[in-house]
């Protein structure tokens, strides 16, 4: 915001101030007042005139300023000044105790990261267990990441594993809270939590639209049209959508998917914002794999398929939609307090025929498989409702309170129909090519119903001990209820639990501070054991240590911390039993522990990076290494470099590492001995680049795997297939 006349002094700012407030002070004797347009957007006018009355006319003067420190968008950084997903206070990524990493809307956009998986995949300590096509597992710090939020709301995966991908369109930045999130989550997960921020309406109109094509005949459109509704701007509405219809490196494989996505927001006078919005996806794909390829033969040698090898038939579909709507209330009393009220709805409906392969492949001959065919239906629905308030508070000094409830509730119905055909013997699957005679799915069913109930009360503290150490505490109370069955198995509990957190940060000078954060863990569970025994709840603790640093003013963020999760009766995967069609687990105790670097934003006008380094141990009990899967090294690498003498032009790269990793197949070869599968470490090269042609129109390239390194997405389950190999897309984009 820039004024005409160069005469003009401010006596600054200290203290809390609203946007309105803080723009007001600093244009006290320039003749101009802010007026509020739009969610932290305001327009200059003169003294004392209506708000309607715009100083367009004025010389010099930029009419519209905007007040925001976590939107990403249109800010070109590849990181944010402020968040509040770990706990709901409005801080610097410095001033929060925990590590934290922000996937901004700049990033999305240059590297073309359309769906999570390619997000958290070139996120900073995040494993994508991508096991399926079109089911995925995450993990952080050694343990399963459960818990997908919007806006800083959701409920856990129900089963542990997102189903479809999601969609990053609609979003303006996505944040990674790694460690435990008990303040938010009300689970204490000591993993991470994923935080989806969706795009604002905006009081000016603005618009694009983008279309992508790529490797395996891959073809996306991309719009996203944004404004006033009414003249004055109190009325504002953006509406997103996307379609993206592909082939696959894999064989039949191919996928449609579609999103829709509405919000309106409403100025109630001058101190209340309502907001509301509907989000629809859904994913189509043709051939998905079920399960995965056999990794080893009877004589415990690992198989090798060609990279585009599929297990699925050629009538096999697995549609997912989701539907989400929300309702948002914002209301300012003035004084630095605030409340809000939100109430979210979602429901997954899902519906395929599937196909599975199962049995070990002779070295010699291949034979060895069978099939396992299923038809399967499912519907869930979410409903959840939180308010809280915000302020600050005086005791000695000041200090800030939030303090909150909410309620949930899941309801869950499964159902699966099996036919006869189960345990027909295959064709080796280097020749194999997906054909198979569809069977009627009547010879037996089975399914799930159960209901979850969860209700908090949460309230957080941030103590201003001195004017560079800062204490934060929180406890959060949770009562958790279930009732139903899980496919035959009764998936019952009622637990009243309150889980602690406390954080302190030390700032040592005007970049650097010091931190801490301690939070308790306890998890309800749904997995179930070989016996059919629902596992008994999760807990342990987290405990971090580390430092961060700012510079730039907060447009460089970095960390390095020092971590230790413990948890007890931990879910891992032991096995897949056939008579149900369900995967069945063992609880184990396990210690993760070790550190992390992370740093993001702009290392010069010109440079923009987002990096991070994790190394961690994960032992259990009797000390011995576990869930040897998790890569105990991982390095991310993202960056773009504006070329100064040619304008417009962009170039930039990524880089993705891990280490070693094995599986313990828990079964023996043919002569007795232990069967191990083992996945070397590997590195996953990407190059891009990005010409600006006008102010409005843009090209992007990213080209990724560029050395085509054949690796094996994941050990996760005892099954695994190939990752895509070299593969490229091509994004024009116009935006007026």
């Amino acid at each position: 915001m820039t004024l005409a006349t160069t005469d003009k002094q401010t006596t600054g700012l200290s203290g809390r101030h609203t946007p309105a407030e803080a723009l007001r002070t600093l244009l006290q004797g320039s003749g101009l007042d802010a007026a509020r347009v739009a969610s932290n957007h305001y327009r200059l006018v003169p003294m004392g005139s209506p708000d309607g009355l715009s100083v367009a006319n004025l010389e010099g003067v930029v009419t519209t300023a905007k007040v925001s420190g976590d939107a990403t968008e249109g800010t070109g950084s590849y990181t944010t000044r402020s968040t509040s997903g770990a706990t709901r206070l409005d801080l610097s990524l410095r001033d929060t105790p925990q590590s934290i990493s922000v996937i901004t809307r700049q990033q999305l956009d240059d590297f073309g990261l359309n769906n999570i998986n390619d997000v958290l995949s070139r996120t900073t300590g995040i494993n994508v267990e991508k096991i399926e096509t079109d089911r995925t597992y995450y993990s952080a710090r050694g343990f399963d990441i459960t818990q997908f939020l919007t806006d800083g709301l959701g409920l856990p995966f129900t089963n542990g594993e997102q189903e479809g991908d999601v969609d990053t369109a609609i979003y303006d930045h996505i944040e990674v809270l790694r460690g435990a999130n008990g303040l938010l989550s009300f689970t204490g997960n000591p993993s991470a939590t994923v935080n989806f921020v969706r795009k604002r309406p905006t009081a000016d109109f603005q618009g694009s639209a983008a279309v992508t094509i790529g490797s395996w005949n891959n073809r996306r459109l991309d719009v996203d049209l944004s404004g006033g509704l009414n003249a004055s701007g109190s009325v504002r509405g953006r509406v997103v959508a996307a379609d993206q219809d592909t082939e696959s490196y894999l064989d039949r494989y191919e996928l449609r998917k579609k999103i829709v996505s509405g919000i309106l927001e409403a100025d109630l006078g001058e101190n209340t914002l309502i907001t509301t919005g509907v989000t629809w996806q859904k994913n189509s794909p043709k051939s998905p794999m079920w399960g995965a390829l056999p990794l080893y033969n009877t004589d415990g040698t690992p198989t090798d398929y060609p990279r585009s090898t599929s297990t699925a038939s050629d009538w096999s579909y697995w549609d997912t939609a989701t539907t989400q709507a929300f309702a948002q209330v914002d209301h300012d009393f003035g004084g630095g307090w605030k409340l809000k009220g939100a109430l979210n709805y979602r429901r997954i409906a899902q519906q395929g025929d599937l196909f599975y392969i199962y049995g070990t492949p002779d070295a010699t001959t291949g034979e060895g498989l069978y099939s396992y065919p299923s038809r399967y239906t499912s519907a869930e629905k979410q409903y959840f409702a939180d308010l809280y308030a915000s302020g600050p508070f005086t005791l000695g000094r000041e200090h800030e309170l939030v303090v909150g409830i909410n309620a949930a509730r899941n309801d869950v119905n499964q159902f699966s129909l099996y036919s006869a055909d189960i345990g027909t013997p295959l064709p080796p699957l280097t020749e194999w090519n997906g054909t198979y005679p569809k069977p009627p799915f009547t010879a037996s069913s089975d399914g799930a119903e159960f209901h979850m109930r969860r209700q908090s009360a949460y309230a957080t503290v941030r103590w201003n001990l001195a004017d560079e150490l800062k204490l934060i505490t929180g406890l959060s109370t949770t009562h958790y209820k279930s009732s139903g069955q899980n496919y035959g198995i009764p998936n019952a509990f009622n637990e009243t639990r309150t889980s602690p957190f406390a954080g302190l940060v030390y700032d040592l000078n005007a970049h650097y501070s010091l931190y801490t954060s301690y939070a308790k863990i306890y998890n309800p569970q749904t997995q179930t054991d070989i016996d059919h025994h629902l596992l008994d709840p999760v807990n342990g603790d987290n405990l971090e240590a580390g430092i961060k640093a700012a510079w730039m003013d907060n447009r460089l963020n970095a960390s390095f911390a020092l971590f230790r999760s413990r948890q007890n009766n931990y879910a891992e995967v032991a096995g897949y039993d056939l008579t149900t069609g369900q995967n069945y687990y063992r609880g184990i105790n396990a210690t993760s522990k070790g550190y992390e670097l992370d740093v993001a934003g702009a290392l010069t006008d010109r440079w923009e990076l987002s990096a991070g380094f994790t190394q961690l141990q994960i032992h259990g009990d009797d000390g011995a290494h576990v869930r040897t899967y998790v890569p105990r090294q991982t390095f991310r690498l993202s960056t773009t470099y504006r070329l100064p003498w040619l304008q417009g032009l962009r170039v930039g790269g990524t880089l993705r590492w891990q280490d070693a990793i094995v599986r313990d197949q828990e079964s023996v070869d043919t002569l007795g001995r232990p069967i191990f599968t083992h996945q070397g470490s590997y590195a996953l090269l990407g190059a891009m680049a990005s010409y600006d042609f006008s102010p409005s129109w843009r090209a992007t390239l990213n080209v990724d795997n560029l050395t085509n390194r054949k690796y094996i997405s994941s050990l996760y389950w005892a099954q695994g297939f190939y990752g895509a190999p070299t593969n490229w897309q091509l994004n024009v984009s116009y935006k007026f």
